[in-house]
């Protein structure tokens, strides 16, 4: 390189690292201001100082570097261990501009005396990468080096473990009897059964050979969103059912399919005739179809049962985005027409509030050998005048309406009379519940009441059965018991997933439990006859302060068994760079943030976990036979931000244009004192701002509490800019799948795959590419030809922004 051309090499490095100690120094002492880490405003005088010894072509430049070098990989190791993600972030710049100093075009200027006819004397280059004061920074730049490459084989995030054995004793397995009984190899109920485990008997499927699963078939139900007056939330959430050897699912636009399980040809196709105009305002989605089988009565007493003679003795329900629970003939997709009101129940009967799109099942409702229970969903934050929450349960051949339980008025649940209306904007139930028949119980999962973030005209009936597990009596709709998850909540810490049930062996006695996770990340282990806790829980102090005219609980119930994570601190902080790191560190400075339970505020406050949840509607699966929970923990924080409202009634305006970010991220919550705004917190990168792992999937002792094994899972292939595998720990919505056979599966994460894993220690054993997003919970049968299959949806993901598809997909073992 020729004289002028080093000097302008030089040049740009000082200009370079000029911007950088700037860029750095002010950010670093905005972030002291605030109270926090120094390291900024120090690395930012270091890149200025060797910036002007540049400009003196002072071979000290590099000495100074090497200083900020080894001072940055003392500090991120202090800050961070040896977890490479972290450690990268904080020396990305540092080193990439160390090595750039290294460089001949700037070592040679440094201390080169004139050159004699453009050429340099011999030897005349006193400073190199190995020379002079190229040395100390070379050195620095190898340790840093070997320091990186030692943490891409620690992974302090992982919990190393092994699964017990079966550890059902004789009288657990014959108080399992009680448990739903169904043929090994059908999937009868969205948990498989009505209670709500997602683990299926079925074993030809083990560790030693899943890795030869292949795709038996595909199917394309040609139902994507995009369509005309489709939310963003539009989704493809569908796990299907298993009988006889038919599959039967829905799509996000409701229409209902059968396929034959075996080759999964198409078997008939039912449209709902959904009108536009009705179409859900905010999620457009169906996780499932409900199943009630054929009675099998002696024909001496079939003149006597209720079925006898129907057109449709065995009936598929299926809850649509208008508001209908809707009966159909598994057979040939036919209406039953004398279910209901020609074949259908109408969900707005005695509701307040009456707006289309408004009020609507996303999730399957409970079926029993008499009843159809059935919940539903409102608009979240919308309004303190939305529908009533009212769980319902119908006559499940007639239709008729036979108990509703409004939670204001939780003792009266006989049918309400024509003319009435149930209690507007109570809390609702818009996952799916679950069913214990021999104890005569369903178990309901209870969401909030509108808004989420203010409670400030809560009623003490909404206090007590918002953000709980509630059971009710099948017979009569009665509360049984109740067991709140969180007391006032002001974080949308809705019960979000179904009850797992299951029976434990605890000091050798077999005990009905249920195990319910949420979005907080606690898995609740209760006692399912009481509601009374199998594993401790602790009530612990909660941050004070809520907005005026509103109130914190002083405690939050803790259960032993816990994936909550450890709050956030600067050093948690995360980016791309050490600038955008920079940037989220003076971001969590400037919100409010006390932990867990920080309430919402008027500066914004920090939500960790956030309302994504650590779980969520895919819930957990549970092994009956190893007594243990395969779980799927997903870590995000969010802000929430309260947003005065200038009256109740109109749309929020600000200087008198409405804001770009009114819908959805700004609620507008009419008729409370505030409109809130809710985002992901993110860099400027739009990269989460807390370090990853941001998922894992873990297993956990039931009967002790223990997290046996805990491993990051995923990676960033279809979430960065870059398609690039990396292995990080990424988010997960769908739920697992576990069976007898000691392999769960999952496919919700947000890169394209199915994956399976050894139950027993974590390992991943295969997976397999998806088409699109599989934000869905898979699913396994037997098929005709004897072989296990397993099946996921791969549809995508709206708010997640994963790639729409339409596919089914069956795998098996080769023939």
């Amino acid at each position: 390189m020729k004289p002028l051309e080093r000097s302008v090499a030089l040049w740009a490095m000082t200009i370079l690292l000029a911007l950088l100690g700037l860029a750095t120094g002010g950010g670093g002492l905005w972030l002291v201001a605030l109270g926090g880490s120094w390291y900024y405003a120090v690395a930012g005088v270091l890149f200025l100082v060797t910036a002007a010894l540049l400009v003196r072509r002072s071979p000290a430049a590099l000495s100074v570097y090497a200083l900020l070098v080894i001072g940055t990989l003392v500090w991120a190791l202090w800050e961070a261990g040896l977890d490479w993600w972290p450690l990268a972030a904080r020396g990305d710049v540092v080193a990439v501009v160390g090595f750039l100093l290294l460089l001949p075009w700037v070592t040679h200027r440094l201390g080169e005396p004139e050159p004699t006819a453009g050429v340099p004397a011999p030897g005349a280059y006193p400073t190199g990468a190995f020379r002079g004061t190229g040395i100390p920074l070379t050195a620095s730049l190898v340790v840093a080096l070997l320091v990186a490459v030692a943490s891409w084989f620690t992974d302090p995030h992982r919990i190393d473990g092994t699964v017990p054995p079966d550890r059902q004793t004789a009288s657990a397995a014959g108080a399992a009897s009680s448990a739903p009984a169904i043929p090994d190899g059908e999937w009868q109920a969205y948990g498989r059964t009505g209670y709500g485990q997602r683990y299926s008997p079925l074993a030809a499927i083990t560790p030693d050979n899943a890795d030869r699963l292949q795709v038996a078939w595909t199917y394309q139900t040609g139902d994507m969103r995009g369509q005309p007056g489709d939310p963003k939330e539009t989704t493809f959430e569908v796990t299907p059912l298993k009988i006889g050897n038919r599959l039967f699912l829905c799509s996000p636009h409701q229409d209902v399919i059968a396929l034959d399980a075996t080759t999964g040809k198409e078997v008939w196709r039912r449209d709902l005739k959904i009108d536009p105009k009705q179409l859900a305002l905010q999620h457009l989605t169906c996780r499932g179809l409900s199943y009630h089988p054929a009675p099998a009565a002696p024909a001496a007493v079939a003149s006597t049962n209720p079925a006898a003679g129907s057109a449709c003795p065995a009936k598929l329900f299926m809850p649509t985005a208008d508001g209908r629970l809707v009966a159909l003939k598994p057979e040939d997709g036919s209406i039953c027409t004398d279910f209901g009101r020609d074949g259908a129940i109408n969900l707005w009967a005695n509701m307040p509030n009456v707006r289309p799109g408004a009020y609507y099942s996303t999730s399957p409702p409970v079926v029993t050998a008499d009843r159809i229970v059935v919940g539903g969903t409102v608009l979240d934050n919308v309004s303190t005048n939305e529908q009533s929450g009212v769980i319902r349960a119908y006559d499940v051949n007639s239709g008729d309406l036979v108990w509703n339980w409004d939670s204001a008025k939780p003792d009266d649940t006989a049918p309400i009379p024509d003319g009435q209306t149930y209690t507007a904007n109570s809390p609702n139930s818009w996952s799916i519940p679950s069913v214990d028949e021999a104890l005569g119980m369903v178990y309901v999962p209870m969401g909030n009441q509108p808004p989420d973030q203010w409670g400030g005209h809560r009623s003490p009936a909404v206090e007590r059965f918002s953000s709980s597990v509630t059971a009710l009596d099948l017979r009569t709709g009665k509360v049984r018991w109740v067991f709140q998850t969180v007391h006032h909540d002001l974080w949308d810490y809705d019960v979000p997933a179904q009850p797992s049930l299951i029976d434990l062996t605890i000091n050798g006695q077999t005990v009905p439990a249920l195990v319910q996770p949420t979005k907080q990340g606690e898995l609740f282990v209760l006692d399912r006859r009481t509601g009374a806790p199998i594993l401790p829980v602790t009530e612990k102090p909660a941050p004070q302060g809520a907005a005026e005219g509103d109130h914190s609980a002083p405690t939050q119930p803790v259960s032993a068994l816990s994936y909550d994570p450890p709050p956030l601190t600067g050093r948690d902080m995360w980016g791309a760079t050490m600038f955008d790191q920079l940037a989220c560190r003076i971001a969590l400075k400037r919100l409010r943030y006390d932990g867990r339970f920080t309430p919402p505020s008027l500066q914004g406050s920090l939500i960790y976990p956030g309302n994504f949840g650590v779980f969520n509607w895919g819930s957990v699966a549970v092994d009956p036979k190893r007594q243990i929970a395969f779980t799927t923990p997903a870590y995000l924080a969010f802000v929430s931000q309260l947003v005065p409202r200038q009256n109740d009634k109109d749309l929020y305006v600000q200087g008198g244009e409405r804001p770009q970010f009114s819908l959805p991220a700004l609620n507008e919550n009419f008729g409370a004192p505030y409109a809130v705004k809710l985002s992901p917190f993110v860099s400027l990168l739009g990269l989460p701002c807390q370090a990853p792992p941001w998922g894992y999937v873990a297993a956990a002792d039931l009967t002790s509490g223990k997290i046996l094994w805990k491993h990051k899972n995923g990676t960033t292939r279809d979430a960065a800019p870059v398609p690039l595998p990396f292995r990080m720990g990424v988010p997960n919505l769908g739920g697992p799948m576990v069976t007898a056979g000691g392999v769960a599966f999952l496919s919700g994460t947000i890169d394209y795959y199915v994956r399976a894993y050894d139950v027993g220690n974590g390992k991943q054993l295969w997976e397999s590419r998806l088409p699109a997003g599989g934000q869905a919970t898979p699913m396994t049968y037997q098929g005709e030809d004897g072989r296990q299959y397993v099946v996921v949806v791969a549809g995508g993901h709206g708010s997640l922004g994963t790639k729409a598809g339409d596919s089914v997909i069956a795998y098996a073992l080769p023939k």
